[in-house]
């Protein structure tokens, strides 16, 4: 008798999957993480991750709860809904209901929801959130990039918007609006976001507002969009940024009445999917967003090291002649080589990636491409995150700083010295 053969099955991957890389961030993560086991020196300015622990008092009502194992409403344990929509009448002045609250294992899973359910173009600028663009294209949604400038920030302006919305007016559409901005670190102010609402609620599209670094604003002045427009507005935040609870994994969007049937529609496939998220992290979050004294004095600080270490990367990177924006919230800076393009393309370096590769190389220095942000291959553009420091250190030490004094190099220098390292190292090898 002949020997059987074993068929192998096929395999067939959804071709909007097929191809599709690790997240970018994650893999510049995993990178660096091989070649410091390697031996390697290596300056971790790629995954945007908070160098600031958990605040004290959330971790202890972590601990606390770490016996709550019941599944929890889709939406959410009411109690965190609740300190949800307080946070957003205090810091905001606005009137959100807990019906109102979505909690999900962390924004980034919410957003995919939310694109999976709404019909309609996802609008997203460039350069944005390396994953905005991925899971519209996981989903088959149709993108528009919004283009932004430079000279303008990198920032969203009412005529871009202007100009994608009256080509088709009565199209549906979902804008992503995201400040302090990643990659740039840039944010808006009052008068900008009037003029976005108004042309917003003109085409009445619908703005994913993702303000997950809102209180990382540099001044700690954050001001919501939906202050404006308020009825087509839905808010995105969560713990991972400005409570440093990145692998806590929990998010909020916070919905306007009128858009109810939309949450209704993400409850109902958070319901097939995820179920509900971790019950002692959502104890726990209850009291991050009660904040207090102890949570405010926690914030006040993390922003007084990122504005002063912000500040001292933007004005070293200029005077090499790596152009960037001045951050104004967040921890990162979106650089720009254009200036050092002949000297690069004598080393053969064309794009983005081998720039960035090249650097990781020669220096140790990781930092992500432009093009994982949405921006051309061929243009010279990087984001980093000047994150590469001990923040519990850094805290206790700026706490022995008079709260009337700048954090000067000298503190940067021992308490931030990879990121400064990072930063002359970059200027001396697009220089060489």
């Amino acid at each position: 008798m002949r020997a059987s053969k074993t068929a192998t099955p096929e395999v067939h991957l959804n071709l909007n999957v097929r191809g599709l890389p690790v997240s970018a961030t994650l893999a510049i993560n995993e990178l660096s993480n091989r070649l410091r086991r390697e031996g390697r020196r290596v300056y971790r300015l790629g995954l945007g991750q908070s160098p600031f622990p958990v605040p004290q008092p959330v971790v202890e009502e972590l601990k606390a709860n770490a016996h709550q194992k019941d599944y929890l409403p889709v939406l959410g344990l009411h109690e965190l809904r609740e300190a949800v929509s307080d946070y957003y009448c205090r810091t905001q002045g606005l009137s959100r209901e807990p019906d109102g609250v979505m909690i999900g294992p962390g924004s980034k899973e919410l957003m995919f929801l939310v694109q999976l359910v709404y019909y309609g173009d996802l609008v997203i600028p460039t350069p944005s959130w390396v994953s905005y663009a991925p899971q519209a294209h996981i989903i088959g949604r149709q993108i528009r990039w919004l283009p932004t400038r430079e000279a303008e920030g990198w920032k969203i302006t009412p005529a871009a918007v202007e100009m994608i919305c009256r080509e088709d007016p009565q199209r549906p559409r979902l804008i992503i609006l995201n400040y302090p901005n990643n990659p740039s670190g840039a944010t808006y102010l009052v008068e900008e976001l009037k003029a976005l609402a108004l042309v917003a609620r003109k085409y009445r599209v619908l703005l994913l507002s993702d303000e997950i670094y809102g209180e990382l604003n540099h001044k700690g002045v954050h001001v919501s969009i939906a202050r404006y427009y308020p009825e087509g507005t839905i808010i995105s935040s969560g713990l991972s940024k400005w409570c440093g609870a990145g692998g806590w994994r929990l998010g909020t969007f916070v919905f306007p009445r009128s858009l109810y049937w939309l949450r209704d529609a993400m409850a109902a496939v958070a319901s097939e999917t995820f179920t509900s998220t971790s019950a002692p992290i959502q104890y726990a979050a209850v009291r991050a967003f009660q904040g207090g004294m102890e949570i405010e004095r926690y914030l006040w600080q993390s922003r007084r090291i990122l504005r002063a270490l912000g500040r001292w990367c933007y004005h070293h990177l200029m005077e090499a002649g790596i152009h960037a924006v001045e951050p104004k919230g967040a921890f990162y800076l979106f650089v720009n080589f254009e200036a050092y393009r002949p000297r690069l393309a004598e080393r053969g370096i064309f794009s983005s990636e081998q720039l960035c590769r090249q650097l990781l190389e020669d220096t140790g220095v990781a930092i992500l491409p432009g093009r994982a942000f949405g921006r051309p291959a061929e243009e010279l553009t990087a984001r980093l995150a000047y994150v590469d420091f001990d923040g519990s250190r850094a805290l206790a030490a700026a706490e022995q700083v008079p709260s009337t004094t700048t954090l000067d190099e000298a503190f940067l220098r021992t308490y931030c010295h990879n990121v400064l390292e990072a930063i002359e190292l970059m200027g001396q090898w697009a220089a060489r």
